[in-house]
């Protein structure tokens, strides 16, 4: 692949875009030839990877790369773009599995893959259940994506010890997502039973389900598959754990009190599908006895309606929850910014890695 033209460190996203496209886009091609010759029959399960894959803000791969120009990878080595580009790929395996977990109606602005496997179903007039069918359809998706991620990833012409480097890293990441959505589905079901460590709960569970995964694990990989020693990491890590907690706050305030039309969500979708978050946890921690009575009756109701969302929002907001998640993530802010004045990096990747702070964090979607 011819590279495409060096991002500008002001700029760390759009002009990576088309090159993670791009490899994105050859790996399907060969996954499609794949699938015909199985059956055309598996091509919609095929394009609705191409749909997914077709979107999103591509930060994980963006942060990738850019732990690998800080730690002096040459900006033309089409090798990490590939490692990259798996990122991405995982994150549609998790999303897929995410949405049918949290019986999502929609992803991006468009159905999610169990709605629309399900709406296939219904249009067809098959026999047995529409939502059997698309949960089962994503699940195999979610799968397909997941297997795709290792192959691409291994396909990535660096060399094999580069390689074994960031695999060892891509394979904790992994562990560490599936672990945290299992403790993720266990707090919606156990976390009204407890009084106590609420937030403490809600902040071990995001770590591992989302926010190492988003900014940590990928930097890590790519500062790593450029050679940098593992002492000079800890900064890395440092950074990638406070924005990555910062990134996945913005995410639960913009679930409750986001504008839909930004989101793709439809309003207060995380409390209807009863998500422990750190804002609720919060909330919880300061609630009377009325509020929280509330919050156990409506939190996680399908059927919540408008009123009801307003009604949980007015208890986020009178315990402080709101306010105080919002000094979480400006605090987290500082802390990136500090261990990232600390890090040996380069100057071009210091500045793309500072500016993706604000790409991160200052976000309406």
């Amino acid at each position: 692949m011819k590279p495409a033209a060096v991002p500008s460190p002001g700029h760390p996203i759009d002009t990576l875009l088309p090159r993670f496209q791009h490899v994105i886009d050859m790996f399907l091609d060969r996954q499609r030839s794949t699938m015909s010759e199985i059956s055309p029959d598996t091509l919609p399960l095929f394009d609705a990877a191409v749909q997914l894959l077709g979107a999103g803000k591509r930060l994980r791969p963006t942060f990738c790369y850019w732990g690998w120009r800080a730690a002096g990878g040459s900006p033309d080595d089409a090798g990490v773009i590939t490692v990259a580009a798996a990122l991405e790929l995982f994150q549609a395996s998790a999303l897929v599995h995410d949405d049918v977990i949290d019986d999502s109606d929609t992803r991006r602005g468009q159905p999610s893959v169990h709605r629309r496997f399900a709406e296939q179903h219904r249009a067809a007039r098959w026999h047995g259940s529409p939502e059997s069918f698309g949960a089962a359809a994503a699940v195999l998706l979610g799968d397909l994506l997941l297997g795709w991620s290792d192959e691409l990833f291994g396909s990535a012409e660096l060399g094999p010890d580069a390689l074994r480097r960031g695999r060892a890293v891509f394979d904790l990441m992994r562990t560490e997502v599936g672990s945290g959505q299992y403790l993720d589905v266990l707090e919606q079901v156990s976390g009204a039973t407890r009084t106590v460590g609420h937030t403490e709960r809600a902040r071990q569970v995001i770590r591992f389900k989302s926010a190492r995964y988003s900014v940590e694990h990928p930097l890590i990989i790519g500062a790593t598959v450029a050679g940098l020693d593992d002492q000079l990491l800890s900064p890395y890590r440092r950074y990638g754990a406070a924005l990555g907690e910062a990134f996945q706050l913005r995410d639960d305030i913009l679930g409750v009190f986001g504008d839909p039309a930004r989101t793709g969500k439809p309003a207060g979708d995380d409390l209807r599908e009863g998500k422990r978050t750190v804002l609720v946890a919060c909330a919880l921690e300061r609630a009377d006895a009325a509020q929280t009575r509330l919050v156990n009756r409506l939190l996680g109701d399908p059927g919540l309606d408008d009123e009801g969302v307003e009604q949980l929002r007015a208890v986020l907001v009178e315990t402080e929850a709101l306010r105080r998640v919002e000094t979480m993530v400006a605090q987290r802010v500082t802390d990136a910014r500090e261990a990232l004045e600390s890090a040996k990096a380069t100057d071009d990747g210091r500045e793309a890695l500072a500016r993706l702070i604000d790409l991160a964090t200052d976000r309406t979607r």
